[in-house]
This record gives structure tokens, sequence and C-alpha cells, in this order.
């Protein structure tokens, strides 16, 4: 599947396991890398760990963040899901992910994800996304260079225009 990760399109070896009893250490045909839910994350740490491939946390809208706050140094990536536009739990999560929490791995908007909010996600401490099918990658490209000046500080250290003025 292809993504945009940290502003260039880019081909994700990461593979989503369904939830439930099915995301298991016993997989037939290993991926070299695999997002599991935040309750299966609960449930299967142990075998999951175990299994000597980089794993990833997909948190729904409703999920507690704090909840995976002890496990982020044996997680490479938090998926953050959106759940409609409207949606803005992720925005809160990444950021605290990133200033709270000193995250340095990937953090992945997925879900209802689309080229209008990429500079406000990239803003907030996402550095990977998973756009809807009916996006076209290359186009959401161009979302990053549309925000120039920036009124609020945020997780990308950007100065806001206060910080500008004599």
């Amino acid at each position: 599947m292809k993504i945009i990760r940290h502003r260039r399109i880019d081909e994700s070896h990461w593979r989503h396991a369904p939830e439930g009893p099915s995301a298991d250490a016993e997989s037939t045909s290993p991926p070299a890398a695999l997002i599991v839910a935040l309750a299966d994350w609960r449930q299967q740490k142990v075998a999951l760990s175990s299994r000597g491939i980089p794993i990833g946390v997909r948190l729904a809208a409703g999920d507690d963040l704090d909840e995976l706050i002890d496990d982020l140094d044996s997680i490479a990536l938090v998926a953050l899901e959106f759940a409609s536009f409207s949606d803005g739990h992720g925005y809160t999560q990444a950021r605290r992910l990133r200033e709270t929490h000193g995250f340095r791995g990937e953090i992945r908007a997925v879900g209802d994800v689309s080229r209008d909010r990429l500079a406000f996600m990239e803003r907030c401490g996402f550095n990977a996304y998973e756009l809807r099918s009916d996006c076209d990658l290359q186009d959401a490209l161009n979302a990053f260079g549309e925000i120039s000046d920036v009124y609020q500080p945020a997780a990308d250290g950007q100065p806001a225009i206060a910080s500008f003025r004599p």
C-alpha cells in the first residue's frame, strides 16, 4: 500500500491485523511489520513482542492513549484512527505523543484522512498518512506547502507569527 511518509510517497511494509484472536502470534505468513488494535495489544502484548518484527498499535477515536504510554518504548508506530472528518481526537493524541511523552516513532493517520488536513496533522506530530482511496497521493503532497504562516505553536516547532514582532 502506498502512503505519504515524511512528505514523500512511500510503500508501506506495515500490515493491519484484523481485530480479535486472529491478531495473535500464530500467523502462518508473518508480515514485515504489524499494526494491531489497542485491545489486541493489551491482551497479546507478550506474544506480539516475541515475534521479532516491529509492532505498531492502532488507537480508535474512543481509545485512551494513557493505556499505551508505558509501552511506547516497545512500539515502533502508533496509528491514530479518524472515524470522520469532524473527529479531532487524533490531533490531540498526536501532540501528546510528541510533546508530552517524547515519542520518536512513526505517528500515522488512518481512517478518514484527506488532503485538506495533512498540514494540520503534521503540525500536531503526524509524519505518515494513509489517505482515503479517493485521494490522489501526488496532489496531496501539495497540501504541506499551503500554510506558510501559523498563529499558534505546535509539535512541529514552526515559529508562530507573534514571535516575529519587534
